[in-house]
């Protein structure tokens, strides 16, 4: 293999590919980025048995061929070259030079033969949506996906496809997330995507018009994402009825400026720490939200006002769950609707339905 390249591309590339490649495995190979010279152009491939990542930069291609290098040496090497071009050549012993400008590394590389085949995507159900909002769904979402492996199927975000509509849905056990949209799609069909998967292709999506091709089969799924493509099983198992969770009345409703809200929330946080843990007590009354916190460090108390209609209510809330819901809200207001101090919060878009966070209270303990 013999190829000259643009060492930008090459580097953009490399530190896109390297997040899908196992940092530590008992198989080198894994390690390692998979480069493939064919007709003008160098293919690229990384994958850890569970997310694949591929993409293709242009290249002077003098001899074709295939090698892997290990990711993180790779990467290390190609973005400290002076030069605005790189050359690599691999010889019939996979001892790769690497030159660059007055630079010139030689590595050991892996034989391409012992790469593992990425999964082919059968029988799949197609759909495109343009990358921003893709983006935002996810980043309204992700934030939700559970960090224990208590429930597997909960470290992912289900995916809802109905006719015309694309729906994803995060639980936690602590809090809810609930983003739609609009789109082209012609049967009904739902699955779950792991979140370290979403993590990487919101990483990749621009925030343009461009559209992304997703395909899904029965066990994994592909999202085609400008010159990315990007692999992942799907997670198996039995996802939260989140139907029955959302309450469906309330005996409470407010209007709030989000900022605002976010602000309140953040002040009276100032006096919790990882070590010293206490709920945000919130009352809501005569158009007022009252906020007040005590630890073993201090009190704080502050206060917005609010539209607020129904019954007066005081609830307590972990200060990280409330703030992550609100963050995530698109809109300068919030419409938050509440059914007594222990049923959970649900915010929603000021108008229209286009989210839905649930966020757990947590009980308090009366103050003497």
């Amino acid at each position: 293999m013999k190829i000259t390249c643009n060492r930008q591309k090459l580097n953009e590339a490399v530190l896109n590919i390297q997040r899908a490649v196992s940092t530590k495995s008992s198989v080198p190979a894994l390690e390692g980025i998979l480069l493939k010279a064919g007709q003008n152009e160098i293919s690229m491939c990384g994958y850890d048995l569970e997310l694949g990542m591929t993409t293709k930069i242009e290249s002077e291609v003098t001899e074709s061929g295939s090698i892997i290098l290990n990711a993180k040496l790779l990467g290390d090497i190609v973005r400290r070259l002076p030069g605005e071009t790189v050359d690599l050549f691999t010889d019939e012993k996979n001892i790769t030079a690497i030159k660059s400008g007055p630079s010139d590394f030689s590595i050991v590389g892996i034989p391409a033969e012992e790469y593992p085949e990425l999964p082919s995507i059968t029988g799949e159900t197609s759909i495109k949506i343009a990358n921003s909002i893709l983006k935002s769904m996810i980043r309204q979402t992700i934030f939700a996906v559970s960090e224990s492996d208590a429930k597997p199927v909960h470290t992912g975000t289900l995916f809802e496809l109905s006719k015309n509509k694309i729906k994803l849905i995060s639980v936690d056990g602590y809090r809810l997330a609930i983003r739609e949209e609009p789109v082209k799609c012609s049967e009904e069909i739902s699955f779950v995507v792991p979140g370290k998967t979403l993590t990487e292709v919101m990483k990749l999506l621009s925030d343009d018009e461009a559209e992304t091709e997703i395909q899904i089969g029965r066990r994994h799924i592909l999202f085609q994402i400008g010159k990315y493509c990007v692999v992942s099983r799907l997670l198996e198992g039995e996802f939260l009825d989140y139907k029955a969770a959302i309450p469906n009345s309330s005996s409470t409703e407010l209007i709030v400026s989000t900022r605002n809200f976010i602000d309140s929330v953040e002040r009276v946080s100032l006096i919790i720490t990882d070590r010293l843990k206490s709920p945000v007590r919130c009352l809501f009354e005569n158009g007022e939200i009252k906020l007040s916190c005590t630890t073993s460090i201090g009190r704080a108390s502050d206060q917005i006002s609010a539209e607020i209609s129904g019954d007066n209510v005081e609830m307590g809330f972990n200060n990280r769950y409330l703030l992550d819901a609100l963050r995530n809200s698109e809109g300068d207001e919030v419409k938050i609707q509440l059914n007594g101090a222990l049923s959970p919060m649900k915010i929603l878009p000021r108008e229209g339905n286009s989210f839905l966070f649930l966020v757990l209270p947590v009980r308090l303990k009366s103050e003497a």
